[in-house]
């Protein structure tokens, strides 16, 4: 009798401890759902990791001359750790090589290249769009959204003396269809910002996913005010 009880007792405490793991599971998902799914299901997203397939980017290395990181590794990285979770979301994701073919004509809802500055002792991000886009209110819209959105995850400051015309003219902006809009990120700099690129890739990863959330709640107004 004593041995029924006790197997009752089991079973009870077992259906209670997955009630509870379960209702603490959906609450997650819930608020997972609220922050990016319902704004980044069905997404187009074409990620470039910046250097991949060409070069590696910037080099850095120790006082003996050995390679400590590359820039091409380091946005590597970034960019899986986005893919993760912007697919988690919903949205279809791929991630392109510098000069990748497929960008010939690329047709998405965003396109983001990601990069990592030289190996200086600096500090900061920039982000930047073509210059002669035809959507340009569309882009400053996502550049709007990365300098809201990106330094508030990473603590990363805005460093604009460092913006180039290779940004402002960055080769793939005028190989994507003109339709897709499109911004290139430097993450920070392998000099000063080390720490939070080789240590906390996950914090840039948020930065740049929500980010991307943000362009995209930008565009449900606009798209309510133009059936």
């Amino acid at each position: 009798m004593r041995h029924t009880t006790l197997q009752r007792i089991q079973r009870y405490l077992a259906i209670i401890s997955f009630a509870v793991i379960l209702v603490i599971t959906l609450i997650g998902v819930r608020v997972f759902t609220k922050d990016y799914v319902k704004v980044l299901f069905g997404k187009q997203i074409a990620l470039i990791s910046g250097h991949a397939g060409y070069d590696s980017g910037a080099v850095c290395t120790d006082a003996d001359g050995k390679t400590t990181v590359t820039e091409a590794g380091i946005n590597a990285t970034i960019a899986k750790l986005v893919a993760e979770r912007l697919r988690r979301a919903g949205a279809t994701v791929v991630i392109l090589e510098e000069f990748d073919k497929r960008l010939d004509g690329l047709r998405a809802d965003v396109l983001l290249s990601m990069h990592a500055d030289s190996c200086i002792d600096n500090s900061g991000y920039k982000a930047a769009r073509y210059f002669a886009s035809l959507i340009g209110a569309r882009e400053d819209e996502l550049i709007s959204c990365i300098d809201q959105f990106y330094p508030a995850a990473t603590g990363q400051s805005f460093n604009p003396n460092t913006i180039t015309h290779n940004m402002t003219d960055y080769h793939a902006f005028r190989e994507i269809a003109v339709q897709t809009p499109g911004a290139i990120l430097e993450t920070g700099f392998l000099g000063g910002d080390q720490d939070l690129l080789i240590n906390r890739p996950e914090v840039v990863a948020k930065g740049i996913t929500d980010s991307l959330t943000c362009f995209f709640e930008q565009e449900q107004p606009r798209k309510a005010d133009n059936p």
